[in-house]
């Protein structure tokens, strides 16, 4: 006779586990360490499901260890668990509570989820390195933004800056050499590269993307970047439509850069002045166009052409040039 499926919650923070054996079992904890870690799952049986929230880097542990050992893994987004716990009325937050509306998540929703899947050491280097790197240039503008509007004099934040630039473009030349290291990438990110608004960093995140998952197709690819536009309909009611932000947001900033590069760009400014012209706000517009990139790149990773923006340029346009 087969088990019933065990599905686990787990609540991540930086020292602890709190763990729900299931919707309704007591929580227990462990520390957030490899061996608390892996003595607690050599007493999981092996049909158990664990699930936890995407919490930037401490669930990452967990994730692994828990994949090594044979379990099949999920990891959530946060807002989906937080949204769920809000439709069940829950009345208190604790991190005992979160862990049992997560199993509970697990339970009513695993048909439909995609188990988690562990990177490469390459993939994981370079998603590590993209992501510290989007971080320190957050930092770095926001020191430039500190000593806006004072006077500077006598303080050197010349050489500050130009260690903030000297850092970035370290991490610039590992990540440059570490997609050298493997040819297929290489040759998928120099195809990228040709898309008008793509430069090194937009490239090298998508390439470590597109190589670690393989979407069915480029819808698939935009739905989990969160840039897929959210109907808000009711009867003859159209309402406003939001993007679902539900995937990563270093992805979509990337993107939204992209589109701004291509809106100034010769080759792709008639595209952007066409999406205006349809009554979309600036940011619209960018994001819109960020997406239109998005679809192109996975269409570029997938073969072997580079990029022609004749292609998007809107048909009137094209016939004036």
């Amino acid at each position: 006779m087969q088990e019933p499926t065990l599905c686990i919650g787990v609540d991540v923070s930086k020292a602890e586990l709190v763990i729900a054996m299931g919707p309704e079992r007591r929580p227990c904890s462990v520390a957030n360490d490899a061996v608390s870690i892996s003595n607690w799952l050599r007493a999981i049986p092996s049909h158990a499901l664990i699930a936890m929230e995407s919490t930037g880097r401490y669930h990452t542990l967990l994730a692994h260890l828990a994949s090594q050992a044979g379990l099949k893994v999920y990891v959530l987004n946060a807002r989906d668990v937080y949204f769920y716990a809000r439709a069940l009325g829950t009345r208190a937050k604790t991190d005992g509570v979160d862990a049992g509306v997560i199993a509970r998540y697990l339970v009513e929703h695993r048909a439909r989820l995609h188990p988690w899947q562990p990177g490469s050491s390459l993939q994981q280097r370079l998603q590590d390195l993209l992501a510290r790197r989007a971080q320190v240039a957050t930092h770095r503008s926001a020191l430039r933004q500190v000593f806006t509007g004072i006077d500077t004099k006598g303080i050197e934040t010349a050489k500050l800056q130009a260690a903030f630039d000297a850092l970035l473009q370290s991490m610039d030349q590992q990540v440059q050499a570490l997609i050298a290291s493997d040819a297929q990438m290489a040759q998928g990110c120099e195809r990228l590269r040709t898309i008008t608004g793509i430069g090194p960093q937009t490239s090298a995140l998508l390439a470590t993307l597109l190589s670690r998952f393989d979407f069915a197709n480029a819808d698939a690819l935009v739905a989990y970047s969160g840039l897929d536009p959210r109907p808000n309909d009711s009867g003859t009611k159209r309402g406003r439509r939001r993007l679902s932000k539900k995937g990563p947001p270093l992805l979509r900033r990337q993107m939204y850069l992209a589109g701004f590069a291509a809106s100034h760009s010769k080759a792709l400014k008639p595209l952007y002045q066409s999406i205006r012209a349809k009554g979309f706000a600036t940011t619209a517009a960018l994001m819109i166009l960020g997406r239109k990139l998005l679809r192109v790149a996975f269409a570029i990773w997938k073969g072997n052409e580079v990029f022609d923006p004749a292609r998007l340029i809107p048909k009137n346009d094209l016939q004036k040039t």
